[in-house]
């Protein structure tokens, strides 16, 4: 089973690369004021991730976009390739 194809909005994407790096960041962050801004900046992102006007655009087809978002966010390689 092949997953369908979505054109997410290149500020979108960005939002969910973020917030992956913020993430990696906290988990290795050590310093108790960093901690506090690091989570501050999950839960904005989570915010504009989650109530971006992309969403509406599919429905029904929503928590399989959300998925195919964080794979193609989470992969480097496709990253690079975008023009």
């Amino acid at each position: 089973m092949t997953t369908p194809p979505y054109l997410f909005p290149d500020d979108l994407l960005q939002a969910q690369r973020d917030w992956y790096a913020a993430y990696r960041q906290l988990a290795t962050t050590e310093n108790a004021a960093q901690t506090t801004v690091l989570r501050r900046t999950l839960q904005r992102l989570s915010v504009r991730i989650t109530t971006h006007p992309y969403w509406a655009s599919i429905p029904g087809r929503a928590p399989a976009a959300r998925m195919a978002l964080k794979q193609e966010a989470w992969e480097p390689e496709r990253e690079e390739a975008r023009p």
